[in-house]
């Protein structure tokens, strides 16, 4: 089933959706400066090219810095890839068929606008218990 939703996934919506994380990605590593937004951007961008059967948890060694640099993410990126989410979902759930792809559309919106401090683990249980146990 998950393969089923994430081919429906990719070519409804998950393949614009990459290339603006990738776009976003591209130019921060541009700047220079920030590129630690731009390697968060190309992570996020593999999760959403690929969604169902993977999770993302906090990362518990995350700190204030990432909260600082998650304010910063929606300054630079976060917003408008947020809108591409919302605006997607939207699109998605007109339809019966795309409303499952519409509601993970709006669970990834909180990722868009909070990458920093989150960490994408595989869902199978035995993957996800280490993810949280470290």
């Amino acid at each position: 089933m998950r393969t089923i939703l994430n081919v429906l996934w990719l070519v409804l919506s998950g393949f614009w959706l990459f290339l603006g994380y990738v776009l976003a990605g591209v130019i921060l590593c541009v700047l220079i400066v920030t590129i630690p937004w731009g390697i968060a951007s190309f992570r996020i961008a593999g999760y959403v090219l690929w969604p169902f059967g993977r999770d993302v948890i906090e990362k518990p060694t995350s700190g204030v810095f990432s909260a600082i640099g998650n304010v910063i993410w929606v300054i630079l990126a976060g917003w408008w890839l947020a809108l591409g989410h919302i605006i997607s979902g939207l699109a998605l759930c007109i339809t019966i068929i795309g409303i499952p792809l519409g509601i993970a559309n709006f669970k990834l919106v909180s990722v868009s606008l909070t990458p920093l401090g989150k960490q994408i683990v595989d869902s199978r249980r035995g993957t996800f218990d280490k993810a949280i146990k470290r």
